[in-house]
Order: C-alpha cells, then sequence, then structure tokens
C-alpha cells in the first residue's frame, strides 16, 4: 500500500496493525495482508507544522515516509528525481474542497483541475501507477452534495475519473458509533477496485465489501444516476438545477453506471462509549478542569441564542443556533472530534464532562486517541496538548478501514 495525506497514520493502523515488543501497549491486530511500503504526509506552512509526520515516522519509522507536498513529489516522480514503488493499493483521507476541472490539450491525461486541489494528487498519482488495483479513500459526507449550485457534481468528477482509470467503485456513509466506536462520526468511505468481473449492481449494493464490513437492513428502493463520460462534462454539467445531491448514503458504479440507495444500519456487535476511554479522575492534570468562574462562560457558548447582527453591508439580521449538550453524556458515544478540541478557551464545540465529585473537565489528548480507535497515547511522541488535538481532528476512527479490510480478505 501507499497511504497518501497520511497524518499519524489512521488507514496503516487500521490495515497492517502494529507489532511494536518496545510499544506493546500500541498492539493492534492487522486486516489482512496489507503492508504499508511507501506514505506520504506533509502539512502546509513551516518545518513547525510537521508534527504529524514526526509522529508517523516514530511510530512506523521514517523509512517510507515523504514529508513533501504531493505534488512536488509528483513532479519529482515524473522528472525521474525520485522512485515511488508500485503498489498494490492506495488509501488516503482528503480535504472537500473545490474539484472542478477543465478540459485541456497541454496534459496528456487531457484535463485539469484547480492546482491545490488534493484529489487531482490523488488522480495522477493512480494515473502515473497502474499497478495500482485498489483504493481506499475517505472524505466529510458533504462530498456527495456539493457544491449547492450543482448538487453532487463534485462527486460526480471523482467518479468519472476513477472510471476512467479503469476502476469500479463502492462507496458508503458511516456513522462511527452506529458500527461500535465510542465516537459519532459520520465519513463517506469510497471503495474501488479494478476488475474483469462484471457486476450486478443491486446485487454489488446489497453484497458488495461494503455490506460485509457494515451490514444493513434490506434495501428498499435504489435509484440508478447518470454520468457523464468525461469529467470535465460532469463540472460543467452535472448536477444543474438540482435541489437535492442524487447521491445517497450507499452506492455503486461500473462503466459510468450507477445505483445508489438510503441504507440504514444492522449492527449486532459491541459498542462503546465516551465514558469507556475516559481516564481516571485521580490521573487528570489540573490544567484540564474548568475553573469555577470560567463555567458560565461554557454555558453561556453551549446554549441555544437568538442574536441580532449587522452584516458587512449594514443589513441587521438575526442570528440563532440551537443548545447543545452540556455536559456531555459519558453513557452515550461522543460528538465528533474537531481540529480545536485542546486549549484552556472556552467553545461550543468542545467536548466538556462532569466528574464524579461535581468537577468540570476537558477531554485529554489520551482520551481523543481512543475516540479514535487508536491506543492510547499514539500521539504523546513530542506534540504539545494542541497538536495532539489537532491531529486527532483531522484523523479517521481506525476501525472502519479495519472493518473494510477485513471485508477485502474474506470476499463479498
Amino acid at each position: 500500500m501507499a497511504e497518501l495525506f497520511a497524518g499519524v497514520g489512521g488507514f496503516r493502523l487500521g490495515l497492517d496493525g502494529y507489532d511494536d515488543p518496545e510499544h506493546p501497549e500500541f498492539h493492534m491486530e492487522p486486516a489482512g495482508n496489507f503492508r504499508t511500503v511507501w506514505a506520504n504526509q506533509w502539512e502546509p506552512g513551516t518545518d513547525k507544522r510537521q508534527f504529524a509526520a514526526r509522529c508517523y515516522a516514530k511510530r512506523f519509522g521514517d523509512a517510507d515516509l515523504v514529508n513533501e507536498d504531493i505534488h512536488v513529489v509528483l513532479d519529482k516522480y515524473e522528472a525521474g528525481e525520485i522512485e515511488i514503488p508500485d503498489v498494490d493499493m492506495v488509501v488516503g483521507g482528503f480535504p472537500c474542497q473545490d474539484y472542478s476541472v477543465a478540459k485541456t490539450l497541454s496534459r496528456a491525461e487531457g484535463i485539469e483541475g484547480k492546482k491545490g486541489v488534493l484529489w487531482w494528487d490523488i488522480y495522477r498519482f493512480l494515473r502515473l501507477k497502474p499497478s495500482v488495483k485498489y483504493c481506499l479513500l475517505e472524505n466529510v459526507d458533504r462530498l456527495l452534495k456539493s457544491p449547492a449550485a450543482q448538487r453532487g457534481r463534485d462527486f460526480a468528477i471523482i467518479l468519472s475519473c476513477l472510471n476512467s482509470l479503469g476502476f469500479s467503485v463502492e462507496w458508503r456513509v458511516v456513522n462511527s458509533a452506529e458500527y461500535g466506536a465510542p465516537q459519532r462520526r459520520k465519513r463517506v468511505y469510497v471503495y474501488a477496485e479494478k476488475t474483469d468481473e462484471i457486476w450486478d449492481l443491486s446485487d454489488r449494493l446489497r453484497g458488495g465489501i461494503m455490506q460485509a464490513a457494515f451490514p444493513i437492513k434490506p434495501i428498499e428502493e435504489a435509484t440508478g444516476v447518470e454520468l457523464f463520460a468525461e469529467p470535465s462534462e460532469n463540472s460543467e454539467s452535472f448536477g444543474l438545477g438540482l435541489k437535492v445531491s442524487p447521491f445517497k448514503t450507499a452506492g455503486v458504479m461500473q462503466n459510468l453506471e450507477v445505483l445508489t440507495a438510503d441504507v440504514v444500519e444492522d449492527y449486532a456487535g459491541e459498542s462503546r462509549v465516551l465514558g469507556d476511554v475516559l481516564v481516571p479522575t485521580d490521573q487528570v492534570p489540573m490544567e484540564f478542569f474548568v475553573a469555577e468562574d470560567k463555567l458560565g462562560d461554557w454555558e453561556y457558548l453551549k446554549g441555544g441564542k437568538r442574536i441580532e447582527r449587522v452584516s458587512k453591508s449594514g443589513h441587521k439580521y438575526m442570528y440563532s443556533e440551537g443548545s447543545m449538550a452540556f455536559p456531555d453524556a459519558t453513557d452515550k458515544p461522543s460528538r465528533t472530534i474537531l481540529t480545536g478540541e485542546g486549549g484552556v478557551t472556552p467553545s461550543r464545540f468542545k467536548h466538556i464532562i462532569q466528574v464524579e465529585d461535581g468537577r468540570y473537565r476537558r477531554l485529554m489528548p489520551d482520551e481523543l486517541d481512543q475516540l479514535q480507535c487508536f491506543p492510547k497515547g499514539w500521539t504523546n511522541s513530542g506534540m504539545t496538548d494542541g497538536q495532539r488535538a489537532f491531529c486527532m481532528g483531522n484523523a479517521l476512527v481506525t476501525s472502519i478501514p479495519h472493518a473494510i479490510g477485513k471485508a477485502m480478505m474474506t470476499g463479498h
């Protein structure tokens, strides 16, 4: 495997597993015969911003890791200045951006996307490495709906790109808490493979890799979606006039034919909650406890509001937002971790819990690690608490690729 936008190694941990005699506390079972041989992680900015890459190197070694902008790396590879090994599989989580694309005669692949949009680096990597037979990609579920002016356009572009390289595709929006994880985190996972098998789309939707990994109740209704053959055509025309994206929470695509449906989880395994990952109160440093004179600020930010505001143009309007749980329930899965979870500043979106003696506190980095199903202390690699929280806010729930990997190994 090659892991792109690797962060602190969530895909690698979930698929390869981890076995280091010097760190037995980090042991994780592999999903199958996966082996990561090349990885790329780069946080735009200075060397100080490369704390995720340093964590990755500390846990996995730096021999396989390239800590440089992927666009520059691929330029160097095409120029013959560096080597990238041939791999069977590419994995990665990439940002939801504007994927619009235009035709161009100046590039061999015939299309060119906006500079800095990381999907185009994934596409380029796949084009440069025809050895790749499998892809597993992760994104926010908004990818299926964006942009507002052309609902579903961005995902249609991605599907048509994968089709142009010979891939057939399954996707599923997964809320990790619905499959046993201690955090409610909804993300879309895109599984693609090169295959000579002709899919019956209805059978594949109901019995493919994603169904094996994440059981669902019987699908009552599925709909077809028409894609344009060229990514640029989808960019220009897909989704025009649509108020709702045609792409639902599960789907399959082969040879530009799409079948998609909204699905309901059917999980009967063990489930965990926020309380399962909490550190004993006597082990929590004082800086994580909220001072009594700051509790009012937390309560205000978490509460519902209706406030008159003035726009830049001078127009007055009412801003409103609903209330959030205060404190967070420890007998349920947590809310989604965001990158700003660290730091003492009161916040609407940070988690805050009440401990047995009545005090309130923020979550510790060791707890954030475990909410993403990383081993406790995984990001304790020399980072600040804020950097650890940032890494977990960007990470994925490792049990999700683990389940997909196991389904790949056993078939469908």
